[in-house]
């Protein structure tokens, strides 16, 4: 009988002594009383406001950093379907100690862009590939349809990498990575006032800009004019007229159109990005700076954010241009989400 009180008071004291030095055993259910980081990503920077990361990113590289010297001292790759759960994060097996955290992200990583590997934090740029044709200033071009790429960064107020701490007290450490998408699809519809049917060999569309390399902080590197091609080109007829001025729902006109679709790099204020449309003679049909027109919608509707937050929120822009006979645009739109810009040709 004293032999067994001896042993209960001990496994009691010893159970006692390991709550009391180790709250995780109860708290946090590890096991052991480490502490244990973890890096949550969030992709909220859309018009929507709401976290769209399980849906459309597939991969993510996570570098750490040494706030005093700017060496990158840990970093990890991780893909697939564990990043749709909704649940996921990344466990951060580094010691306890101060970093900042960034991160390029995407299925775009790799197979369109190049992030070299790196020891300090400013070799982590990002360069979109591209093709060359013979000569001219237009000699850099993609004609691919780019995959998704995200930057991702802890920062500060002034738009800095803050500074984490990575404390060695037991428990869970959670650090929630924001992310930016850099990638925009851009689909552009052409159609003649005339109605007169248009081949879609016709036209040469293109997006111009000097935007295919990023900085480690995601703000652009200075870089040869690019040339995006349209990726797909497509052409049909459709129908018009119906609804309430035709009961028995039949179109009672038909119009043709052609539609190219472009994925550019990321959309940055200040520089001119442009769309150009040249004719089967090579003759200008359109040249337009779209990024000063997708602000136009931007000081109308979301006056309370900064036109950067509202260039990096929108990833989608869809543009109809109405040609007349000569082939030269008359009039365009532009629409964003669900607004629309009607623009009359001018010389821009």
């Amino acid at each position: 009988m004293k032999i067994n009180a001896i042993i209960t008071k001990a496994v009691c004291a010893a159970a006692l002594f390991a709550a009391a030095s180790c709250n995780s055993l109860i708290y946090d259910y590890e096991g052991d009383c480490d502490p244990h980081y973890k890096a949550r990503f969030v992709f909220d920077m859309n018009l929507h406001w709401a976290d769209a990361f399980p849906h459309e990113v597939n991969a993510v590289t996570l570098y750490l950093i040494d706030p005093a010297t700017g060496d990158i001292v840990w970093q990890k790759s991780e893909s697939g379907e564990a990043l749709k759960t909704g649940e996921y994060m990344m466990d951060l097996d580094v010691d306890p100690g101060q970093y900042r955290l960034m991160a390029w992200c995407g299925e775009g990583v790799g197979e369109d862009f190049i992030v070299p590997d790196a020891d300090h934090h400013t070799g982590l740029t990002c360069t979109l590939k591209r093709d060359r044709i013979d000569g001219g200033p237009a000699s850099a071009v993609i004609r691919r349809d780019i995959k998704r790429l995200y930057h991702g960064a802890i920062r500060d107020e002034q738009g800095n990498l803050a500074t984490q701490t990575f404390p060695d007290d037991e428990g869970t450490y959670i650090y929630t990575i924001p992310l930016i998408k850099d990638t925009n699809d851009v689909n552009i519809v052409l159609q003649h006032l005339s109605g007169k049917t248009i081949d879609k060999d016709d036209f040469t569309f293109t997006i111009t800009d000097c935007n295919g390399s990023m900085d480690w902080d995601n703000s652009l590197l200075d870089d040869e004019m690019l040339t995006y091609y349209a990726h797909h080109k497509s052409a049909g007829t459709a129908g018009i007229g119906g609804g309430d001025s035709n009961p028995e729902g039949r179109a009672i006109t038909s119009v043709s159109a052609c539609v190219a679709e472009h994925t550019v790099a990321r959309l940055v204020k200040g520089q001119d990005m442009r769309v150009k449309i040249y004719n089967k003679r090579g003759e200008t049909s359109v040249d337009i700076p779209l990024i000063d027109y997708a602000l136009m919608v931007k000081s109308a509707h979301y006056a309370d954010i900064s036109d950067q937050e509202f260039l990096d929120r929108q990833d989608k822009y869809d543009m109809v241009f109405f040609l007349d006979e000569d082939g030269n645009w008359q009039t365009a739109h532009i629409y964003i989400l669900s607004w629309k810009i009607v623009i009359q040709n001018t010389d821009l």
